[in-house]
């Protein structure tokens, strides 16, 4: 029986090996769809540095282009340490202010809550990539990683829309070693997990959970197929437990394709794809 001791190890990633899968999925998906490169959202965090760095080793840097999408509350920090990660990588990096395309609408809306304003600026940031991916005639590069994904802490057509993603399946702890192999900047590493969505907003704050925990536990109930009470029975708080079960129930929807009503003997989504070459 595994032990929580032993949970942590269980989940240190090859990172050579992992960086060498990784980038050869991105090649193969971009050369797969004959399109240019990729654009990805530079937040300032680790997870969209990541992945813009496994892109630049599969593709070079030149057929990176990278975005930083600000909002007005958003704090500095983070618009510079995406230009940093940019720099760094030799990829091209244009700043674009999303307060004139969001403020506008909540003028309208002026009660609504942080959550509803959030979820806009997420869903506005990627309009504006996929908008620039057909002008630039590329892919969307997704930076949602294993642990946001099974949570449910993403945005439908926000954050969670892309044409691939390198990072989901990976843990937030996996995200952060292989981060560190790659050699990104060590204060876009090391800094406090936020969406940077409100003035002083962090995920785990969010989640009610760390990233610790959320990652061990989501490990054994996903990847080893416990059971709850197994979970608690290996150490873990039961609310805890509890909550990372809540929030992955409840979040499903987001992580599954729209839902068709079936009429005929194959319907999309659900059966089978026209064969490719």
């Amino acid at each position: 029986m595994i032990r929580r001791e032993q949970v942590a190890g269980r989940l240190a990633l090859n990172a050579p090996l992992a960086a060498a899968v990784l980038t050869d999925f991105v090649r193969d998906a971009v050369e797969t769809t004959g399109t240019e490169g990729v654009v990805v959202g530079l937040s300032g965090g680790v997870d969209s540095a990541l992945a813009a760095a496994l892109a630049a080793r599969a593709l070079g840097p030149g057929r990176v282009h990278a975005f930083v999408l600000p909002y007005r509350t958003s704090h500095p920090d983070s618009a510079a340490d995406a230009c940093l990660v940019a720099k760094q990588l030799g990829i091209d990096h244009r700043l674009i202010d999303i307060s004139p395309m969001v403020d506008p609408y909540f003028a309208l809306e002026p009660d609504a809550s942080d959550t509803r304003r959030g979820n806009k600026m997420a869903r506005e940031r990627m309009t504006i990539l996929f908008d620039q991916a057909r002008k630039l005639g590329c892919l969307v590069l997704g930076t949602s990683n294993k642990t946001e994904i099974l949570l449910g802490y993403s945005t439908v057509f926000g954050d969670n829309a892309s044409s691939l993603n390198p990072l989901g399946d990976l843990y937030k702890q996996q995200v952060w070693q292989l981060a560190r192999h790659l050699g990104l900047p060590e204060r876009v590493v090391a800094k406090k997990p936020s969406a940077d969505l409100w003035p002083g907003q962090t995920d785990e704050a969010d989640l009610g959970v760390s990233y610790q925990v959320a990652d061990e536990v989501l490990y054994l109930l996903f990847d080893l197929g416990l059971r709850p009470a197994e979970v608690v029975d290996r150490g873990y708080e039961e609310d805890a437990v509890r909550r990372i079960v809540r929030l992955e129930q409840a979040n499903r929807y987001k992580r599954r394709l729209m839902l068709i009503a079936r009429l005929s003997g194959s319907a999309i989504n659900l059966d089978q794809e026209i064969p490719r070459e």
